[in-house]
């Protein structure tokens, strides 16, 4: 039997500032990052059941359900929690593919609020956090729910307080591959500031940078075209490990104002900085 379904926010988050600062011997690339939510994103609606089955009622094109990342994540907290309950998933999608914004890993990781409030298993934010790293490195800042310096594979996490601010966000249409990125990323090219140094670049916007953004400019020309468009109103930096690119304002209005003149030839948003995950509080 299926129960009704609950709706629960999946909200994109921006990398203010990535440093690449070395690499493990099994290969993952060791980070100093600052990430923010955002007030967009996905929506997932979620009903339990009681035969046990994990069912993604709206598939991905090209996504086998068993990879999606909604799916993986429900079957995870299943076989770890031991719970006979299922769900029925389906996943509303905002957030582009590629883009740096971080849509999968939110997705799973409000899988994992949502059914461990659902399933009452009632596990603290601290092990569904350790859960979800088996799931991908952007998976526990979701479930930590704040804004945070994030150092490891961005795993180690430590609260931050940043300023309020709007973002226009602009996709270039482009699927940028993380593993093919940091595959290109040349050892060479290694950077670190430390604590203090990332929260004096925090200060301002023209001392950001994302090390990971000269490796995709050469690989994808159309990130470089709107970095240099967004260039002639601010200092724009690319997410993550792309393709999104954003330029930080102070206000609704001047961001606004700037997404009117580029919206003729870009897809993108407008969104509020959040201090703050919608389901902070779901995650205890």
């Amino acid at each position: 039997m299926q129960h009704a379904f609950y709706s629960f926010p999946a909200p994109a988050k921006l990398n203010l500032l990535l440093h690449v600062v070395g690499k493990r011997p099994d290969g993952y690339h060791l980070l100093e990052t600052v990430f923010r939510f955002i007030d967009f994103g996905d929506t997932l609606h979620l009903a339990v059941r009681d035969d046990g089955e994990i069912e993604l009622l709206t598939p991905t094109d090209g996504v086998p359900p068993e990879q999606d990342l909604t799916v993986r994540a429900a079957r995870l907290l299943q076989q770890e929690s031991g719970c006979a309950l299922g769900a029925s998933i389906k996943l509303e999608k905002r957030t582009p593919m590629g883009g740096g914004l971080g849509g999968g890993s939110s997705d799973a990781a409000t899988v994992l609020i949502a059914l461990n409030r659902l399933w009452r298993l009632n596990w603290p934010r601290e092990r569904l956090q350790q859960l979800g790293l088996q799931l991908g490195a952007d998976v526990p800042v979701f479930i930590f729910g704040r804004s945070a310096l994030a150092t490891g594979v961005g795993e180690v996490l430590e609260p931050v307080s940043l300023k309020p601010a709007w973002y226009l966000v602009i996709h270039p249409q482009v699927h940028v591959p993380t593993a093919a990125i940091f595959r290109n990323f040349s050892q060479g090219m290694l950077t670190g500031l430390g604590r203090l140094g990332i929260m004096r670049s925090l200060e301002t916007t023209q001392q950001r940078r994302n090390d990971l953004q000269d490796v995709v400019t050469r690989m994808f020309p159309a990130v470089n075209e709107v970095l240099s468009e967004l260039k002639k109103y601010g200092s724009p930096l690319m997410t993550g490990s792309g393709a999104c690119v954003f330029l930080e304002f102070q206000s609704k209005d001047e961001a606004d104002k700037v997404y009117r003149v580029l919206s003729e030839k870009y897809q993108g948003f407008v969104a509020e900085g959040l201090d703050v995950h919608p389901l902070f509080d779901s995650a205890e």
